[in-house]
C-alpha cells in the first residue's frame, strides 16, 4: 500500500516536470543541462512530502503539485551547485556524472541558476492563473524562498564550506544540516500544509515534526557514507572524510547514529499521532527514511 502510494505520487511529479522542461527554445543547451540534472533519478522526497501534507489536511493535490515541483526544481539547483569543484568538488550524483562534467562548469552554474528561477516561476505562475488561492500559494512561496535562502541552504552551505578540515560540536554540526538540509524538508511540508489551507497549529506542528526527519535524513546520509554500497549510493563512499567534513559519525560513531537517526524518526512520528489515521502514509514515509540505502 505504501510502496504504490508513493510510487503514485512519484509519477504525479515526474509527469508534471517533464510538462514544465517540455521546453524549444534557444538556448537548447541550457534546457538540455537543466533537464539532465533533473531527470538523473530522484526520489521525488520533498514535493512527496509536499503532496502528502496536502493531501493529509484535506487539499487538492492538484493544485499543490506545481508548488511541490518548484520544490524539486530548487533542490536540483542546490545539487548542481553543490557539485561544483568550488563547492563539493564531486564527479557523480546518482551514479551518474555531474552536470558540471557533462556540460562544463559555466553551463552547469548557469543550468543551477535557470532551474532556481524556473522555480519561482511555476510559484508565481501558479498563483497568477488561481487568484482564489493566492493567500495559500503566496505563504507557500514565503516558506520555500525562506528555506532556500541565506536563512536555509545557502546559510548552511557557507558554515559547511568554512568548517571543513575543523572539529566541529554536536550544536555547530546540527546548525548545519538544519539549514543546510533539514530547511527545504521543512519547507516542502508546510507549503504542502499551507496549499490545504491549515491553522498556524498545524503548520507548527508539521514543522516541528519535518525538522525532526530532516534531521534524521541527513545523519542517515553521513551514516551511508561510511557504511553504504557505492553502487546503490551512486557516489563514493568516503567522500566526506576526504574533503575534511565533519559529520554526525565523526562524534558518535555509526551506532550511536543509527540510534539517532531512530530516536528523531520516532519523536517526529509521535507528533503525527496528533492528526490520526489520516498520517499513516506520512508515518510510512519516515519510516522508509530511516531504512533507506540511497
Amino acid at each position: 500500500m505504501f510502496k504504490e502510494k508513493f510510487k503514485n505520487l512519484q509519477q504525479m511529479v515526474e509527469e508534471e516536470l517533464h510538462r514544465i522542461l517540455d521546453v524549444q527554445e534557444k538556448p537548447e543547451i541550457i534546457y538540455e543541462a537543466m533537464r539532465y540534472s533533473v531527470f538523473a533519478g530522484g526520489k521525488r522526497l520533498r514535493p512527496v512530502l509536499c503532496l502528502s501534507a496536502c493531501e493529509l489536511l484535506g487539499g487538492d493535490l492538484k493544485k499543490a503539485l506545481p508548488v511541490a515541483c518548484s520544490i524539486e526544481l530548487i533542490h536540483t539547483y542546490s545539487l548542481i551547485h553543490d557539485d561544483l569543484p568550488a563547492m563539493d568538488n564531486d564527479d557523480l550524483r546518482r551514479g551518474k556524472p555531474t552536470n558540471h562534467k557533462v556540460f562544463g562548469e559555466a553551463i552547469a552554474i548557469l543550468a543551477g541558476d535557470g532551474l532556481l528561477n524556473l522555480g519561482y516561476e511555476v510559484l508565481i505562475r501558479h498563483a497568477l492563473e488561481n487568484p482564489e488561492d493566492y493567500e495559500k500559494i503566496l505563504k507557500a512561496a514565503n516558506e520555500i524562498a525562506t528555506a532556500s535562502g541565506c536563512k536555509g541552504i545557502i546559510g548552511g552551505q557557507v558554515e559547511d564550506i568554512l568548517s571543513q578540515n575543523t572539529e566541529l560540536t554536536y550544536e555547530e554540526l546540527k546548525y548545519i544540516h538544519e539549514h543546510k538540509t533539514a530547511a527545504l524538508i521543512e519547507a516542502s511540508v508546510c507549503a504542502g500544509a499551507h496549499m490545504a489551507g491549515a491553522s498556524e497549529k498545524e503548520v507548527e506542528l508539521l514543522r516541528e515534526y519535518a525538522g525532526l526527519i530532516g534531521l534524521a535524513f541527513q545523519i542517515k546520509d553521513d551514516i551511508l557514507d561510511v557504511i553504504g554500497d557505492e553502487k546503490t549510493l551512486g557516489k563514493k563512499v568516503g567522500s566526506d572524510r576526504e574533503k575534511g567534513k565533519f559529520t554526525f559519525v565523526n562524534i558518535f560513531g555509526v551506532e550511536k547514529s543509527q540510534e539517532m537517526v531512530k530516536e528523531l524518526t520516532d519523536e517526529a512520528i509521535k507528533i503525527l499521532d496528533t492528526f490520526g489515521e489520516r498520517a499513516q502514509f506520512l508515518k510510512d514515509l519516515s519510516n522508509y527514511l530511516i531504512e533507506r540505502v540511497n
